[in-house]
């Protein structure tokens, strides 16, 4: 049950009162979303999973719940109807194209996200006041922003924890408050858990790019978009985007009339008023972040945020690719419409660190650079890494589950930075129809256990002194790997293992 004190703190909570929650999913959100339903509202809560595994054990723990499990989509979907929940939390494993999301929409039962319970399930500080939610999607780069603005929030002592499609799950962090106020969250938000979110309220938000991603699981383009697009409804403060892309102001365009919170462009070029950007500094030649944005009168002057100096020790040296730099951007936007101080931005720049497997060098042996970025799972983030190599010739390591994605117009696009390609994954297809016509030697890896092996010493023989090894796969990990972030770990074991042998 719940007690006074707990619903003083999470008022939403009240809401919930012997509503019967189904809870789809127990993975990791749906673990944390069944622990702060029992231990924040009096709700009847149920669980389900296609893995009887995934239930057993919650079950065991909890003799009274009622629990399901079944492989067949269209039975664990009539299971599900048949308990008649008023509400199901539906976790990103249940695409919006498959026959559990179709079945449990036609009979008229609400879905929503552990994104959404959170927001309705968010705690109050001890003064009564919520944090500020900032938030941020996009096909790519999103993990880079919301951890460089989650710096930023810790550097201003706002609390500032990176939450939702990255670390901990939302739910768990807002719904149990530390003593010490906290002033922002910092969320990232994938287009799965934005497909079922419809209540909140960021105080800021952006989409920092659109590129086709995720196609089998929301059926085309346009749902994928709309999806993402949902980051800008009911933005309280701001709506923060690239002044350069036209796909994602068309999402201002089309959620206009949910918000009326003022838009604010960031830009890689000189900020007009109500922007930030890049100033070139007259007197030192320096390039630097300046704000015209939130300042009290940018008509008059800018406030300076950062400057590209200050991004040089996250490049090893060369120079800082547009992305990256984009992505700072993008997060002292955020930064700043959250409150946070000028000074706080470039100080928690100058200690940020770019997380594992983006674009991170492995090392440079005999003139050749190796490079990690087995996060790209996509073509564009594949096309970002592939523009963040300083003119140098490229092998490209690339291949995986494509999800229905097509390489040819990114193929085309780049082929003249590539001395060579190396293709692993198990749907090698995609791939050889979009390097059908290139002039470059390709090499592709038919083993299914351990590929990066023979994928690494395949692009050794191609490479030259003063080349890169870059692996930025396109695709995602789950044909052959447990994660992106095995695929990177064990690229560089065979990379280290390669030089190893070779100076022995």
């Amino acid at each position: 049950m719940v007690g006074a004190t707990v619903t003083s703190i999470i008022p939403g909570a009240a809401a919930f009162a012997n509503k019967k929650i189904a809870i789809l999913g127990m993975g990791i959100s749906g673990v944390a979303c069944l622990e702060v339903l029992q231990r924040a509202t009096s709700a009847v809560v149920s669980i389900w999973d296609q893995k009887a595994a995934a239930v057993q054990k919650y079950q065991e723990n909890n003799p009274n719940i009622t629990a399901g499990a079944n492989s067949d989509p269209a039975a664990l979907a009539a299971a599900i109807i048949k308990w008649q929940p008023d509400l199901v939390v539906i976790a990103p494993a249940f695409a919006q194209t498959g026959l559990v999301w179709e079945k449990l929409t036609a009979a008229g039962i609400p879905l929503c996200s552990e994104i959404e319970l959170a927001w309705q399930l968010r705690a109050q500080n001890s003064d009564g006041s919520y944090p500020q939610w900032l938030c941020v999607t996009g096909t790519n780069g999103k993990t880079t922003t919301v951890t460089m603005l989650a710096a930023m929030l810790e550097e201003a002592g706002f609390g500032g924890e990176a939450i939702g499609n990255i670390g901990l799950p939302a739910i768990g962090a807002v719904s149990q408050l530390p003593a010490t106020p906290v002033r922002a969250f910092a969320l990232e938000l994938s287009s799965f858990q934005l497909a079922a979110t419809y209540t909140m309220a960021p105080a800021g938000a952006v989409c920092l790019n659109l590129a086709a991603d995720h196609l089998s699981w929301h059926g085309d383009l346009a749902a994928y978009a709309q999806a993402k697009s949902r980051i800008y409804e009911r933005v309280e403060k701001f709506r923060i985007y690239p002044k350069e892309d036209n796909d994602v102001q068309q999402m201002l365009r089309e959620t206009a009339a949910a918000s009326a919170a003022p838009s604010i462009a960031y830009t890689l070029q000189a900020p007009a008023v109500g922007e930030i950007g890049l100033v070139r500094d007259p007197a030192s030649g320096e390039i630097l972040a300046v704000d015209r944005a939130y300042v009290k009168d940018p008509y008059q002057g800018a406030a300076e945020l950062f400057s590209l100096a200050d991004l040089a020790h996250l490049t090893s040296g060369c120079p800082c690719p547009p992305h990256l730099v984009k992505d700072a951007l993008a997060a002292a936007a955020l930064a700043r419409a959250g409150g946070v101080p000028v000074e706080c931005i470039r100080a928690a720049l100058q200690k940020y660190q770019v997380e594992p497997h983006r674009l991170q060098i492995v090392g440079e042996w005999e003139g050749i650079c190796w490079v990690d970025d087995s996060k790209a799972t996509n073509g564009h983030a594949a096309r970002a890494a592939l523009a963040a190599q300083a003119g140098r010739p490229i092998v490209w390591i690339v291949g995986g589950d494509a999800k229905g994605a097509d390489f040819t117009e990114l193929v085309q696009a780049e082929k003249s930075r590539l001395a060579g390609v190396v293709v692993i994954g198990k749907d090698q297809e995609p791939w050889k129809k979009a390097l059908a016509d290139l002039e470059i030697p390709i090499t592709y890896i038919a083993e299914p256990e351990n590929p990066l092996r023979p994928a690494v010493a395949a692009a050794r023989n191609l490479a030259k002194n003063g080349d890169t090894v870059l692996l930025a796969p396109a695709c995602a990990s789950l044909d052959q790997f447990s994660s992106y972030a095995e695929r990177g770990r064990q690229f560089q074991a065979e990379v280290r293992q390669l030089v190893g042998e070779e100076q022995a």
